[in-house]
């Protein structure tokens, strides 16, 4: 730290209660300087040969006692003035240095009324040592704020943000001072390393973002104006901007770095949240979509403006392929049943699949800043997104209150994108119906047909013909799937064309079930029914007993008996009303945990190791009828 000794006498400045001061000398005090609360008994001469106000407020009294109830600084500052007029030691530094100038700026100690007077000392050393520091440039500015009106007009606030954002804009290559002081130095740095063989090494090079934790220090205002001083500098890259305000963030906000602000006051939290967001640097990268949606999380705890929300909802939008599930997780606003907020994700999901839209409208209008800039969604990132999305339906088909709409519209918005695999959707789709019992035929059918038969792996298709929460429209089509997979490709490769007959009762291309009327007389009732596990017996029984008795065919017209074989005898099934009776029947008469335990969805069948995490296992399900 840079200091200033000023004078050469001895302090004789004594103290004889709390609230008094005075000088001991030979010659008696001729004047009182009443300061706040404090009486200085002093000597006149000193005084006014260096200050043109007490001149002023000795004349203006009559009894030798003056008063002085606005001095910047208080009585410390007002006596380091009092004893440079005296001509005693004093040192300034950088917590003291700006009380002593505003004081003496209140005491108009100009050097019109004595040559080589206390602000032009003052002012030398704040261009001299005090500004070409820059750990004692961040003293200063924070000292500044209780002497706020006093130090702009002084423009020792502008010129400590000049002095930083010019420190913290220079190339590391000349980086020579401590360039951080909350840095612990390495035993090779100190020369105390036992190994140390005496030879000087190279310093360890300094880091581009050397100046983030320095800068955290700073009260808001303060840091604002200088980030906003580094910016219009244009030297500093935007990923290291944002790696200051994620470090100011992390400093300033208890419990940020987990999405959840914990205590503080919720004005000036809300505030600080609301001055990041306008911070934020316009090039792409420079923050991560982590970073920028635990700002949403708290932004949505804080209650903070719209806009700032929208702001951040279009930059997270950008780059949704980056987020992870557990980071999309924000909880609802305080009031609502819901646990999380869908609503921004969805606006999130909105912003991301609007790109290609915009990449489209690019041609019309060449001047788009830099971070809305449109671009092409690649396949990559589209497979990205579509398991981050089935992870997330996955978890918040947990909450109960998940209105059934919100969960299919969200869902629906990437039926688009193509999946290689619908495990994940089949996973969520299983878990919301799991925990919504009491949802209608109808909607268990719209659910349902949000996701592809055709597209499930062979563990998937194992739980979903066990599952007594699907409809058995759907139970039936995987069963057909499962079993001409089996009997035309033994090792579980690609799907073949499947004849008409069996299409039907698949799902068709552009994601809508076959009409059951096409191959069964059973009403849509029928088919949108929850099957028994007694159903799903005899159905799987059949059709592996079908594809046994097909693997030894060896031409066409055999095989095409065969397919033909296992519509007709599925259809005998499905409109035996004798059956049905016996398979309720017994039902009825047999224990409820006869049932098997099919809820745990398969293992291994999920594209995203995450999901397989969120979704734990059940060891029960429930069947509805």
């Amino acid at each position: 730290m840079k200091f200033m000794k000023l004078g050469s006498k001895p302090d004789s400045f004594k103290t004889d209660s709390n609230n008094v001061r005075y000088v001991a000398a030979e010659l008696a005090t001729d004047i009182i300087v009443n300061v706040g609360d404090v009486k200085f008994y002093l000597h006149k001469f000193p005084l006014l040969s260096k200050s043109a106000r007490l001149q002023k407020l000795v004349t203006e009294e009559t009894n030798d006692e003056v008063h002085i109830s606005e001095m910047p600084g208080g009585p410390a500052a007002f006596e380091i003035c009092a004893k440079f007029c005296y001509g005693m030691t004093v040192t300034l530094n950088a917590y003291n240095v700006v009380a002593a100038r505003c004081a003496a700026e209140y005491l108009e100690m100009h050097e019109t009324v004595d040559k080589g007077n206390l602000i032009y000392k003052i002012e030398v050393f704040l261009s001299s040592s005090i500004f070409c520091s820059w750990k004692d440039s961040i003293i200063v500015l924070q000292t500044t704020k209780s002497l706020v009106p006093w130090c702009e007009e002084l423009k020792v606030v502008s010129r400590c943000i000049d002095s930083i954002a010019s420190k913290a804009s220079i190339d590391t290559s000349r980086v020579e001072w401590s360039y951080t002081y909350n840095r612990k130095k390495l035993p090779s740095e100190n020369r105390t390393d036992p190994q140390w063989n005496g030879v000087v090494t190279k310093p360890p090079s300094v880091p581009k973002d050397w100046w983030v934790e320095d800068l955290s220090e700073l009260e808001l205002e303060f840091y604002k104006r200088v980030i906003v001083t580094i910016r219009n500098k244009g030297k500093a890259q935007g990923d290291v901007i944002g790696e200051a305000l994620k470090a100011y963030a992390l400093r300033r906000l208890p419990g940020f770095s987990k999405g959840v602000i914990q205590g503080g006051d919720t004005v000036k939290n809300r505030s600080l949240v609301d001055t990041i967001i306008w911070l934020l640097p316009k090039e792409k990268g420079s923050v991560s979509c982590s970073f920028l949606l635990k700002l949403l999380k708290v932004a949505t705890q804080l209650d903070c403006g719209e806009n700032a929300k929208q702001e951040l909802i279009k930059r997270i939008g950008l780059k949704m392929d980056e987020a992870s599930v557990n980071d999309l997780l924000i909880p609802a606003p305080a009031g609502e049943a819901m646990m999380y907020d869908v609503d921004a994700v969805q606006s999130i999901l909105a912003e991301f699949v609007m790109q290609e839209q915009n990449s489209i409208d690019s041609d019309l209008n060449d001047e788009v800043l830099e971070i809305r800039s449109p671009r092409f969604i690649s396949d990559a990132s589209k497979l990205i997104v579509v398991k981050l999305v089935d992870g997330y339906l996955a978890e918040i088909a947990r909450d109960h209150h998940l209105p059934f709409s919100k969960f299919v519209n969200l869902a629906e918005m990437v039926s688009s994108f193509s999946r290689p695999t619908h495990d994940g959707l089949y996973r969520a789709i299983d878990m919301f119906l799991k925990e919504h019992p009491g949802l209608s035929k109808s909607d268990r059918k719209r659910i349902c047909r949000l996701m592809d038969c055709k597209k499930l792996s062979v563990d998937a298709c194992a739980h979903a013909v066990q599952n007594e929460r699907l409809p058995l429209r759907v139970v039936v089509q995987v069963l057909f799937f499962e079993q001409v997979r089996a009997s035309t490709s033994p090792t579980g490769g690609a799907t073949p064309d499947l004849p008409g007959n069996l299409r039907a009762l698949l799902p068709r291309e552009n994601g809508s079930h076959g009409s059951s009327r096409s191959t069964t007389t059973n009403t849509e009732e029928d088919w949108d029914s929850v099957p028994t596990t007694e159903e799903l017996r005899a159905l799987k029984g059949e059709l592996a007993t079908l594809r046994l008795g097909g693997r030894n065919l060896k031409n066409e017209d055999d095989a095409n008996s065969v397919e033909r074989a296992a519509v007709s005898k599925v259809k005998g099934i499905l409109k035996s009303k004798k059956l049905f009776s016996k398979l309720f029947s017994t039902k009825g008469t047999r224990d409820e945990n006869s049932s098997s335990d099919t809820s745990d969805s398969p293992a291994g069948s999920s594209a995203n190791p995450e999901e397989s995490k969120s979704t734990p296992s059940r060891s029960r399900r429930r069947s509805v009828s």
